[in-house]
Parts: C-alpha cells; structure tokens; sequence
C-alpha cells in the first residue's frame, strides 16, 4: 500500500512545487548532465525540474516516475504547458522501479526519499536500473535543521506537528542528513555529499513562505490529518497560520531551509 503524501496536492502546495527548478533544486546534478543521457526522474511531480532537466539531456532520453496517475497527469501538463514533447511519463514505485537494469545513465529524485516507506530500499532500486559508472542524484530536506529568526513558539510547533504527522505516515522528514548512510547502506561505494540552502528573507520572499506555510498548516492534507489524529485542534493550526504571517511582517525576517544531496556512483 502507498503510503499518503503528507503534504497533499492543494494548490498551497503545488505553487512551491512549482517554483522549483534544476537551477534552485538540482544545482549539484547539473554539472554531471549532457545531452544524450538517458535520465530518470524519480518523483517527478509538478514537473518544473524534469522539463529542465529534458532540456539538456533532451526530452526523448528523459523518462518521468510518479507513484499514482494524479500526481503524474501533474508532470504531463506541466511539460505540455512548456512545450515539451517526448518525454516519457511512467506511474509505478520507487521500491520497485518497472524498468530493466542498467537501462539509466543518471538517476534523479529530488524530495522524494523522505516521504517513502523504505528508502534505503528505493536506492537501491535506483543503484539497480543505473549504468555501471552511472549516477544516482538525491536531494532531501532536514526539518529539524530549518533555522528562522524571530523566534516564534508557534513555528517550533509548526516544526513538531508536521515532523510527527510525516513520521506517522512512514517517512523521515530528517531525511538530508541521512542520505550519505541510506547510500553506504544500499550498497554505493563513491558518494559525494553536499548540501544546500533555500533561503526566504526579502519582503517578497518571507510574503511568499509565510503565506504558503499558513495555508499547508491550517488548510490542507496535513491539517486535516492533524486534526483527525488528534495532534492538533483547528484552532491551534490557525494560530499558527496567524503567527507565520506576523514573522513575514517582520522586516529581520529570515528563514532557511537545509538539504542533504548526494551522487552516488552506480
């Protein structure tokens, strides 16, 4: 069974998945890519990164994984909103990729090793349908490294209800700094690991973050699931809502987000 996808497919959520691209999110990929490569894009969602991904390798060489036919009809409309053809777009699981061995040069999953029941398995998965010689490029958050300032009692909690509500559906929202092990342990030898910063502290940005965060807390999947379970009453989410959007207002505002990345050799 699929486990859920805590953060859900509101609108609140799609419009920061949709502000991702290879530049901001795959940077430490991008210098190992040419065209021609054969490339899988694991978790390929709002599909921003694997249209540009598809313009370097070229959209023919680019197959798009998704775990259910939603979230890959998200990929679909992106690429076809950016007039890209070709690309390959599969729905299948990442503990069980449907493709042959070796059939990949390089293998792409960006925020997606976090959220799925086994990732260790997953990788090697990826090691498994990777070339010899070929990579496997991972890149996760870690929550528990996010750092802002003001401090805020209601952004700790805001950290502590979305940590425990991804927990309880099977994923680890520390995931970053736990790649390098998950790849020793799936069997990579050559593991360059790196990491890297979102950073929102301009006025535009905190209005962006602080709004987005408001909405996902109090009035998505993972409010409501937060309410269902217990964790939290409606209320409590509200306020934190309030108090996100009280941090953007702060002209000293700033808010980072961590990633763990890595290349794995095959």
């Amino acid at each position: 069974m699929t486990p859920p996808y805590t953060h859900g497919y509101a609108p609140a959520v799609l419009s920061g998945h949709r502000r991702r691209t290879a530049e901001n999110s795959a940077a430490y990929l991008l210098p190992h890519l040419r065209p021609g490569l054969r490339l899988l894009d694991v978790g390929s969602g709002a599909g921003t990164i694997t249209a540009d991904l598809a313009r370097i390798v070229g959209p023919e060489n680019v197959t798009a994984l998704e775990v259910e036919e939603r979230s890959a009809q998200l990929t679909r409309d992106e690429l076809a909103a950016q007039g890209i053809s070709g690309v390959r777009v599969v729905v299948g699981d990442a503990h069980d990729l449907p493709f042959e061995t070796a059939e990949f040069d390089v293998v792409h999953a960006h925020q997606v090793l976090q959220h799925v029941r086994a990732p260790i398995e997953a990788l090697a998965q990826m090691r498994r349908v990777t070339q010899p010689g070929g990579i496997v490029a991972a890149r996760d958050a870690d929550y528990g490294a996010f750092r802002w300032w003001p401090e805020a009692p209601e952004l700790d909690r805001w950290r502590e209800l979305y940590e425990g509500a991804a927990r309880a559906n099977g994923g680890a929202p520390d995931a970053g700094r736990r790649l390098l092990a998950w790849a020793h342990a799936a069997g990579f030898a050559d593991v360059g690991p790196s990491a890297s910063t979102w950073c929102y502290a301009t006025e535009q940005e905190r209005a962006w973050w602080a709004g987005t965060s408001a909405e996902r807390i109090s009035g998505t999947a993972l409010g409501a699931q937060l309410v269902r379970e217990g964790r939290a009453a409606q209320e409590e989410l509200d306020g934190i809502a309030v108090a996100f959007r009280a941090w953007a207002e702060d002209a000293d505002g700033w808010f980072t987000l961590l990633h763990g990345e890595i290349i794995a050799r095959a």
